[in-house]
């Protein structure tokens, strides 16, 4: 083989081995994800140990076994995908140790043919006869330089071999790693599977507690609903009061600008002069380049934005396209806690009953810090219904926060993002946890968990 066939095939060598490491990152990153999920399962554990000691709260222990369940599902799902990349190393591994093989057959049957064909050319007789025979000094020299090249490529020959012999050390080692590898880790995924048929016949034990209990989970119900209820009254009115509140400033705003102009026109027609342009407010640009114009004497933007009246100053807008481009990736209020009631109407199984949650609820110990998920405005602080709540303002849009013990900020003060609101307290299941929820200007309630970033 040539110099340049070897150097061909250590770079083919360093490919494989630039994939290799690359299907390890995958794993690595698959792996974090594995230890998240168990973390997240341990605090379900503990949060389902402390729901176990109170009588009443059937429904609780349902909710978290569900989260149990499906974080354990998750769990599996990344295990399985560990094992799919460990089969594609294994597959890849095995297509080089066959590439490998054949490739050390050729070299050493080329090395054979130049070994036998140097024994038959060992004479020096021979070697003098070759150069000899020369028609002229310079052919002379070419055979010489000739023969050179050719020890040289036996050289370059055996080197390869070598090299190539090392190559398949190397990838039969690794193909061994991956089958070790893929039994351990199917072995884990089996013990998971395992846990998972287990917890399945906790939350079915846990139905049927909760159809004996039939009454008792209505009464709950009754209860988390009359508190929704209330708290969609109290937030739906903070949002009619904020809006008449901007659409009267806005409104004056206009009349005092209406007001300034007409006196400027009156002033110059007394004067005998040209009428001043009217001030406008539609060359307006906010830092956005959102630009302010006039529509039925209300404010908007010209950005194909529908109109809300808490969008009429340039901070209202800033607010609101600040969460909108951050959508999907607006931290936790909390830095750690699990969802297990989420969004939306849930079917409690066993029964013909619904739960029909606003937001979030989380399972976090009591006194957990509850922090603002981005820039806003407190709007109200207080208790509803025997909770203490919080609800601040984002432009158009409103973050509440419910189940807390204490409350950390006042009526009208700014936050930031990641701003300490308050601890979290209890729900009336007697657990630790926090309910959260997002909600727009309509009054319409938005899943936190379609804003929120994926915590793992």
């Amino acid at each position: 083989m040539t110099k340049r066939g070897t150097l061909l095939l250590i770079l083919f060598s360093l490919t494989f081995i630039r994939v290799d490491a690359q299907d390890n990152l995958s794993r690595e990153d698959l792996q974090k994800q594995t230890l998240s999920i168990r973390r997240e399962i341990d605090e379900l554990n503990q949060m389902l140990e402390q729901t176990k000691k109170n009588k009443k709260s059937t429904l609780a222990q349902l909710a978290v076994i569900k989260s149990k369940i499906a974080k354990r599902e998750a769990l599996v799902n990344s295990i399985a995908k560990q094992v799919k990349i460990i089969d594609d190393a294994i597959a890849a591994n095995q297509q080089d140790v066959q590439r490998l093989n054949k490739d050390l057959d050729t070299l050493k049957s080329r090395y054979e043919k130049s070994i036998i064909f140097a024994y038959k050319s060992r004479s020096g007789y021979e070697y003098l006869n070759f150069l000899f025979s020369a028609n002229s000094f310079n052919d002379a020299v070419k055979r010489i330089t000739y023969l050179k090249s050719y020890r040289q490529t036996r050289e370059a020959q055996a080197s390869a071999i070598d090299m190539s012999q090392k190559d398949l050390n190397v990838k039969i080692g690794q193909l061994g790693t991956n089958k070790k590898d893929r039994l351990k880790t199917l072995n884990v995924q089996n013990d998971q599977l395992k846990v998972l048929v287990d917890d399945r016949k906790e939350q079915d034990k846990i139905v049927n507690q909760l159809k004996n209990k039939e009454q008792e989970v209505t009464a709950q119900l009754k209860l988390k609903e009359a508190q929704r209820r209330k708290m969609q009254s109290a937030l739906l009115t903070i949002i009619r009061r904020e809006t008449l509140e901007a659409e009267k400033k806005e409104k004056e705003r206009l009349a005092k600008l209406k007001a300034a102009n007409d006196a400027a026109a009156a002033a110059a027609k007394a004067k005998n002069e040209p009428a001043p342009v009217p001030a406008k407010t539609n060359t307006k640009t906010g830092k956005n380049g959102n630009k302010v114009a006039v529509e039925g004497g209300l404010t908007s933007t010209t950005d194909n934005r529908p109109y809300s009246a808490l969008e009429t100053t340039e901070e209202g807008r800033e607010a609101s396209i600040s969460i909108e481009n951050n959508k999907g990736g607006l931290p936790w209020p909390v830095d750690k806690g699990n969802v297990y009631i989420h969004f939306g109407v849930e079917s409690i199984p066993g029964t013909k009953l619904k739960r029909n949650s606003d937001g979030i609820e989380l399972a976090v110990p009591k006194g957990t810090s509850v922090k603002s998920i981005a820039n806003g405005i407190v709007k109200y602080t207080g208790d509803i219904n025997g909770d203490l709540t919080v609800f601040v303002q984002h432009g158009k849009y409103f973050s509440t926060y419910t189940h807390l013990s204490s409350i950390n900020v006042s009526v009208g003060q700014e936050v930031k993002g990641g701003t300490l609101l308050g601890r979290s307290g209890i729900n009336l299941d007697g657990e630790g946890a926090l309910l959260f929820m997002i909600s727009n200007d309509k009054g319409s309630f938005l899943d936190p968990e379609n804003w929120l970033k994926n915590r793992r």
